[in-house]
């Protein structure tokens, strides 16, 4: 084995495998090791290694900060993500999301935004503003990835009847185009001389629906409450259509205020608690003011810690006021669900729809319900 491959595993396997090895670190491999058994050593403690170090001349303690700074600048940033990720997820670090300075340099991304809708309650501060551009940053991007389809999908199909000014090359009506032109055919060249282009017009579905999101903010759900609401806010800028944005667990929140801001509905969630959906489902029929133009989109794993008999009954009394009703087992947008099958088919036997949707897919099951 070469030396290099030796170097890589000594630092993969820790100190105590140098002897084995038979090789030591220097330069960069040096603060590449003290990086991974500042975070990777707890690991021994947790198996009651204790370990008694004599007096050194050593560089002094890393902290979170200066661990994270040599993170970053020692391995590859996709190497780094991992590191970081098991810092949160594997051995609790939260002085990652407990110091804005920390969090600002913490890659944004869905766990990340994950970590810190858990510990929402614990931010105080310059934490809670920098943790709240981190949510910023980390919706607009779900966003801009989902919005584009969504709104497309929502706002209206093509009217092949009428024809708009507005020169959209996704509206193109190339026969009608090639129709109205057949009077300019050049015989000689053989050439159609095309004088006006012809597009179609998008007919915006202006009908008074009401779409109430209800959500389940048990920690298992935290992909689909991110999700969920990110589709609000979408959905809120729509015409003709006004959203409801519920959340809950053992208790219940509206946070229909905050329906078209998912940065601030993300602010007041907790993840986290029991699960009680006949409750919540119990609150949103509160909210039912025209059953035939409501949807009820239910993001639950189903996992009722309440009576499954009134969460039916709950259900079963809006379905008769004719609701529209959805089971969302997941908005994530990879819609890969983990719920209480049995749950969910007993919804689905009263007339509950039972899908796992991504957020474009639940847009064309929208449109259909609203045609």
């Amino acid at each position: 084995m070469s030396e290099a491959a030796l170097r890589r595993w000594r630092l993969v396997l820790g100190k105590y495998s140098q002897a084995s090895l038979g090789i030591g670190l220097s330069g960069d491999s040096v603060r590449m090791d003290r990086a991974l058994e500042y975070l990777y050593g707890r690991e021994y403690l947790g198996r009651d290694v204790r370990e008694v170090s004599p007096g050194t001349l050593d560089p002094s303690q890393l902290t979170i900060t200066t661990w994270l700074d040599e993170v970053r600048e020692l391995f590859p940033r996709d190497t780094a993500e991992i590191v970081e990720k098991h810092a949160l997820d594997r051995y609790g670090l939260t002085e990652l999301v407990t110091d804005p300075r920390t969090l600002e340099r913490l890659e944004p991304n869905t766990e990340l935004l994950r970590l810190l809708l858990t510990l929402r309650g614990r931010l105080k501060g310059p934490v809670l503003d920098a943790a709240r551009r981190v949510i910023r940053q980390v919706v607009e991007e779900i966003r801009r990835r989902i919005e584009g389809e969504v709104r497309r999908t929502l706002a209206g199909r093509l009217n092949r009847l009428h024809h708009s000014p507005i020169a959209l090359k996704q509206n193109l009506d190339a026969h009608g185009t090639i129709r109205k032109n057949l009077k300019n055919f050049d015989l000689q060249s053989r050439k159609l001389i095309i004088e006006r282009v012809r597009f179609f017009d998008r007919n915006a579905r202006r009908l008074p629906w009401t779409i109430i999101l209800c959500v389940d903010q048990s920690g298992s759900m935290a992909d689909s409450v991110i999700h969920s609401a990110v589709m609000a806010g979408i959905l809120s800028g729509l015409p003709s259509i006004r959203v409801k944005l519920v959340v809950f667990d053992t208790a219940v929140v509206d946070l229909s205020d905050h329906a078209d801001d998912p940065v601030e509905a993300l602010m007041s969630v907790q993840l986290g608690g029991g699960t009680d959906i006949a409750r919540a489902v119990r609150y949103c029929e509160q909210l039912v003011e025209y059953p035939q133009r409501t949807i009820l989109a239910l993001v639950t794993d189903f996992c009722e810690g309440g009576s499954p008999a009134e969460l039916v009954g709950a259900c079963k009394g809006l379905i008769a006021a004719r609701v529209k009703l959805l089971g969302l087992a997941s908005l994530d947008s990879r819609a890969e669900p983990l719920y209480d099958k049995a749950m969910a088919a007993r919804l689905a036997a009263v007339g509950m729809e039972i899908a796992a949707l991504t957020p474009a897919r639940l847009a064309q099951w929208l449109v259909k319900v609203i045609s």
